[in-house]
């Protein structure tokens, strides 16, 4: 099964930050949260949104971006951005892989980006469109390294018995 890493650069939404707790849940991946954070972890619309998953995340949290990198030294990161010149899509991403997403309100630092553009992806949409909403754009991100690695893990059973 493949190994999930989302990271979230200093989240600012509290109901965001719990719908990506959930997608977590849901696919075995860890959350990895770097501060500052815009809510408190205890905000009761985050823990609503992640309904009662908790239980179930593999949750670490950093004091900056620098003790991220000092905690994850040969993390493979592939950093998302409106600003990127390569699809997400288009990557073939590695069995532990980190997806580093930015801030609602401004994204990843752009000397973040900079340093790391061979792997700084974008999602494709409208031009003149500000950004899709993070918890979005973090559901596509994982279910894509998923489904590259075949859903390896998951239940792929369900549904209707039609007779």
């Amino acid at each position: 099964m493949a190994k999930i890493h989302v990271v979230l650069y200093q989240p600012e939404i509290p109901q965001n930050t719990g719908n990506i707790a959930r997608t977590c849940a849901a696919t075995g991946s860890s959350l990895h949260l770097i501060k500052p954070l815009g809510f408190s972890l205890d905000d009761k619309y985050m823990k609503r949104a992640g309904l009662d998953y908790w239980s179930l995340l593999d949750v670490h949290v950093y004091e900056n971006l620098d003790d991220f990198y000092a905690q994850n030294p040969e993390a493979d990161i592939y950093y998302f951005s409106k600003k990127a010149h390569h699809l997400y899509s288009e990557v073939a991403y590695p069995d532990e892989v980190y997806l580093m997403f930015g801030k609602e309100t401004k994204g990843i630092p752009e000397d973040v980006l900079r340093e790391h553009e061979r792997k700084t992806v974008r999602m494709p949409m409208r031009e003149g469109l500000r950004s899709l909403n993070l918890s979005n754009t973090v559901a596509i991100a994982v279910y894509e390294v998923l489904r590259q690695h075949h859903f390896d893990g998951l239940t792929l059973e369900g549904g209707l018995k039609l007779d």
